[in-house]
């Protein structure tokens, strides 16, 4: 298995998933470059980039077909590997995330203003700042004891902070390839769940709902009592999802 986690956490983000697949599975929980323990280079920040790091971990770890987990970012860089590379996925586990394919629902469009926040977490100095609130914030949100959350916040001071203006800048700019249809449901040909916290405060319900519509590979799963950090709130309901895809 493959887990990969979002922004703005790391490999920890699994901590109690782990216990409950490792017996079932070999489990490979990494960092993305520039989170939690990994180097943090100027450059690579494209989700394109995560994702070719994850296949050079594998390819170095001689695993050449693997059930794969992702959240957030996590979830997105799981997408691209699902429909890039269909022959290293067995299965893709997704939580609280909208796949990279161009929503068909108009009211979903209209929705755009609840990611205006990314310019802002993009812009050099105000991102680092803004990442650091909106981390420590949400991580409250998703259960985590305070030290723990004062670990993770901690880790956005210096390099680190630049790493969440880097991601999200690098994002921004790959947006109009996807606007303009680069990726398609169509194309998704890895069996696939979508556990979607519906209390998620940026990501729709119907955002979701119109992604899964647009494919019989994407089963969507609807948690009604959890919210963006799906992975914190749902351990055993996660482990239990991502143990059925295998």
């Amino acid at each position: 298995m493959l887990l990969m986690h979002g922004w703005p956490q790391h490999w920890y983000l699994w901590r109690d998933v782990i216990p409950r697949v490792a017996p079932q599975a070999r489990v490979i929980a990494p960092d993305f470059r520039g989170f939690g323990w990994s180097d943090a280079p100027r450059t690579g920040y494209r989700m394109d980039q995560l994702k070719r790091d994850m296949l050079a971990l594998l390819d170095e770890l001689g695993v050449e077909e693997v059930a794969v987990a992702g959240h957030d970012w996590g979830g997105f860089v799981g997408f691209l590997l699902a429909l890039e590379h269909p022959e290293r996925v067995r299965s893709f586990l997704a939580l609280n995330v909208i796949p990279p394919w161009p929503a068909r629902d108009r009211k979903v469009l209209r929705d755009s203003w609840r990611f205006l926040y990314m310019p802002m977490l993009a812009c050099p100095g105000l991102g680092r700042r803004v990442g650091r609130a909106a981390a420590a914030r949400g991580l409250r949100d998703s259960g985590l004891d305070q030290a723990d959350v004062e670990a993770f916040v901690s880790r956005f001071r210096g390099e680190r902070g630049v790493v969440t203006e880097r991601v999200y800048r690098s994002f921004l700019g790959s947006l109009p390839a996807l606007i303009r249809g680069r990726f398609s449901a169509a194309d998704l040909r890895v069996p696939s769940r979508l556990v979607f916290g519906t209390r998620d405060p940026v990501l729709t319900t119907r955002a979701a709902q119109d992604s899964a519509a647009q494919t019989d590979q994407l089963e969507l799963e609807l948690v009604p009592d959890a919210g963006h950090f799906v992975v914190d709130e749902k351990p055993e309901l996660v482990a239990d999802r991502l143990l059925a895809l295998m």
